[in-house]
């Protein structure tokens, strides 16, 4: 039992451990700072900022600036189409990419249906079979035992006709 209680007193040290090394520099802090009345530290005296203004993105590299032009892609023949399309055509295009996209799914859940309807088929087909086994090995099962009431009646006769002969 000596394994069990250094586990124990393992895990509590390390609760201790970690629940310090969580609470503990929030709470420290708080301490160093002090606490006031309503339970947030005194307002921070205003930061004076000597920035200067934010650069263009030329004057921070004046070679990528080069990169971007207007005329981008404008060799690209795919791209200029692209390009030149009005909004409407891209959102009837897209329209069309979900059409398509539905139409595949539909597709995808018939096939699928049509295969679940033809499985459910064959496992109707093999219980109808189980349930014909069933019925015919339960009808020999009550054969089987009116047969042996019958033996049994029988049986029953002739030790009787046997006692009356003097068989013991």
């Amino acid at each position: 039992m000596g394994g069990g209680r250094t586990v124990k007193w393992t895990l509590v040290i390390l609760a201790v451990v970690l629940s310090l090394f969580v609470c503990g520099p929030p709470l420290f802090f708080k301490v160093k700072k002090g606490f006031n009345s309503k339970g947030i530290s005194a307002s921070c005296a205003e930061c004076i900022c000597r920035c200067s203004p934010p650069q263009s993105l030329s004057q921070i590299s004046p070679g990528l600036a080069h990169l971007f032009v207007k005329d981008c892609g404008k060799d690209d023949p795919d791209l200029k189409e692209e390009m030149e399309k009005q909004y409407v055509d891209l959102l009837s295009e897209e329209l069309r990419l979900h059409d398509a996209v539905g139409k595949q799914q539909s597709q995808h859940m018939n096939i699928t249906l049509r295969e679940a309807r033809k499985s459910a088929s064959e496992y109707r087909k093999e219980a109808e079979k189980c349930n014909v086994a069933t019925e015919t090995c339960e009808g020999a099962r009550e054969r089987a035992a009116l047969l042996l009431t019958r033996e049994k009646k029988i049986t029953a006769l002739w030790e009787r006709r046997a006692k009356l002969l003097g068989w013991e």
